[in-house]
């Protein structure tokens, strides 16, 4: 299993998808040459270095030595780019995982780790792992990573082009077609890109985590219950899931797939609502939900994602919460009144 992640990653496709994806692109090259004090003659480890493109971003960004570690056959381009940017004393590929790499004998630790390891709704793949088995063993107490902090987010959203498009294509009626594809669809998150007019709430933090400190054992599950009052009336068919990364320096440069910013490779990660929990809601009617995202047993780099309807009748509301019921509008009137 562990074979063929790595396998799959020697598909030129997939790197194409990446290095075209201009967000990505430009939130790493903004990250690292916008920083270049924080680059210049430091050494740099570049975990899962892929085609090389990073580790040549933080070589011109003034870097004394970079190791690029590359556990795929994709080293090899990694060895050809690096050469043929005049980069070759600077930037070192190394074709192992990082779990089996080794500084050289008497060399010092990294000063800064960097790694392109999000995948979808920011923890599936499980490269995460990896990168903080990098930290503790290369990483200088005073280093940095290159991103350091995550947050993953979640807002209720309709779904119209699942929900809506079938009752009308091109004249025909579709709906039984559409009710068995939602049935299908809500067996599985599905990675689809929303339009901002889709959310009915602007999102709430889903989870946050510092990488300079978080462990791999907070990541085996990671559970979250709110109630969230709608924001904009509509018909609640999902929950949309989506990450921001931050990256550290004066310029902060922050990576986010949220459908409110350009569209990036990994866009979002939908939870399909079965038909019969779908509601047309009003404006600050209350949502109660819980989700639970709690590694697969049968495979690490995978996630179960679980999302749970409860009763906002019965759910702790946030204070203030500005849905529209009455102990809500009772209590938003009480702290009022004590503000003024």
């Amino acid at each position: 299993m562990e074979t063929n992640y790595f396998t799959e990653y020697e598909n030129l496709e997939i790197h194409e998808l990446m290095l075209k994806d201009r967000p990505r692109q430009e939130a790493y090259y903004n990250a690292i040459l916008r920083n270049r004090e924080l680059f210049k003659d430091k050494i740099v480890l570049d975990v899962g270095a892929g085609t090389g493109i990073l580790s040549a971003f933080c070589a011109n960004a003034g870097a004394r030595l970079v190791y690029a570690i590359e556990a795929s056959n994709l080293a090899a381009i990694a060895v050809e780019l690096i050469h043929d940017n005049n980069l070759t004393s600077i930037v070192k590929v190394i074709k192992c995982k990082v779990e089996e790499f080794e500084l050289p004998t008497n060399a010092e630790k990294v000063d800064i780790i960097v790694s392109e390891w999000m995948g979808f709704y920011l923890l599936h793949e499980g490269m995460l792992d990896s990168v903080l088995f990098a930290r503790d063993k290369f990483l200088k107490p005073d280093g940095l990573m290159f991103p350091t902090e995550c947050t993953i987010f979640v807002a209720p959203c309709s779904l119209p082009s699942l929900f809506d498009y079938y009752s009308n294509v091109d004249g025909v009626k579709m709906d039984k077609f559409a009710r068995k594809l939602r049935l299908q669809k809500s067996t599985r998150p599905e990675i689809t890109q929303l339009k901002p007019n889709d959310l009915l709430h602007e999102g709430v933090v889903f989870h946050w985590m510092n990488l300079m400190d978080v462990s791999v054992d907070e990541l085996a599950e990671i559970q979250f219950k709110e109630v969230v009052a709608i924001q904009k009336a509509g018909k609640h068919q999902g929950f949309c899931i989506w990450f921001d990364v931050l990256f550290p320096g004066d310029d902060s440069v922050v990576l986010s797939t949220s459908p409110l910013s350009p569209e990036t490779h990994w866009k979002q990660c939908v939870v399909v609502l079965p038909e019969d929990s779908c509601e047309n809601l009003e404006e600050k009617s209350p949502i109660a939900f819980q989700i639970n995202m709690k590694r697969n047993p049968n495979d690490v780099r995978k996630y179960n994602l679980e999302v749970e309807l409860l009763d906002a009748n019965l759910e702790e509301h946030p204070v203030p919460c500005p849905c529209h019921m009455t102990k809500c509008i009772l209590t938003e009137a009480h702290l009022k009144m004590m503000d003024t």
